[in-house]
């Protein structure tokens, strides 16, 4: 995984216009997160609907607007078999938050979550993942085109206004604690009043990799590719990575420690 800086809008490197949505404040925790994995692994079996989590405010009920062509599909019934949400598969790294039984852990970010799984649970949770220009713009603060989400401050390393650097516990130096509880950084709330935006776990977004699309209305790269956006930065990361700019990647398959995720839901 790697992370490259656009320039963002001040230097219109890529312009993008967002229709209205909803961003949830908070990323999806451990607690939350259980109830799902309930309904998917239980006798019922959830599966979402055909369809399901799509943007279907925009277009007339299509959705977002493919840079490839068409529109957003929404979930697909062959996705299904990429859900997986086992205590095996959650437990991917020594960072990992999912506990089998509900415990300490339930106000930590969800984490060793791969693509499909966050879709999925959006969709059950009837929202959808945001697209990667839905997700900077809420970083940046919109036209306010803000240098970190909380404003100009700089982020400092008392985990004020962000999770970063491995000095969560503060002053430990060494990553251990992982992600900390959601909303931790209580000065580091966007303009909308989103925290954790920066910093705390990387998060999956709706977008497949790719260059951008220049002008993009409501629009994302939604065409099956082998890497997917992750945006934010995480409990490791340098301050670069806590730019609303900045751009990472990794596999949809991926179960990462650093890897989490927000839901995005219509205006």
């Amino acid at each position: 995984m790697y992370a490259t800086t656009d320039g963002g809008v001040t230097a219109e490197a890529a312009l993008a216009t967002v229709s209205g949505f909803q961003l949830d404040e908070y990323e999806t925790t451990v607690g939350r997160f259980r109830g799902f994995v309930t309904a998917w692994n239980g006798g019922a079996g959830y599966l979402p609907p055909t369809g399901a989590a799509k943007h279907a405010h925009l277009n007339g009920g299509q959705g977002l607007t493919n840079t490839e062509g068409g529109f957003e599909t929404g979930w697909l019934a062959s996705n299904d078999a990429a859900v997986a949400p086992t205590n095996d598969h959650l437990a991917c790294e020594a960072s990992a938050t999912w506990t089998p039984s509900p415990g300490a852990n339930e106000s930590l970010s969800i984490n060793c979550v791969n693509w499909w799984e966050a879709y999925a649970f959006c969709a059950w949770d009837g929202g959808f993942l945001p697209s990667e220009a839905e997700w900077e713009y809420t970083a940046a603060g919109g036209d306010e085109e803000r240098a970190y989400p909380w404003g100009a401050t700089d982020p400092g390393t008392e985990n004020a206004y962000a999770i970063y650097a491995c000095n969560y516990p503060l002053g430990s130096g060494s990553c251990l604690g992982g992600p900390a509880p959601v909303g931790t950084a209580a000065m580091g709330g966007g303009r909308w009043g989103q925290l954790d935006l920066a910093g705390n776990v990387n998060e999956w977004t709706l977008d497949s990799y790719g260059p951008y699309v220049t002008p993009c209305t409501d629009c994302a790269n939604l065409d099956a590719t082998s890497f997917r956006v992750v945006r934010g930065g995480y409990f490791a990361d340098d301050e670069e990575y806590l730019l609303p700019t900045s751009r990472s990647d990794d596999a949809p398959q991926s179960r990462s420690a650093c890897i989490g995720f927000r839901c995005a839901r219509g205006p």
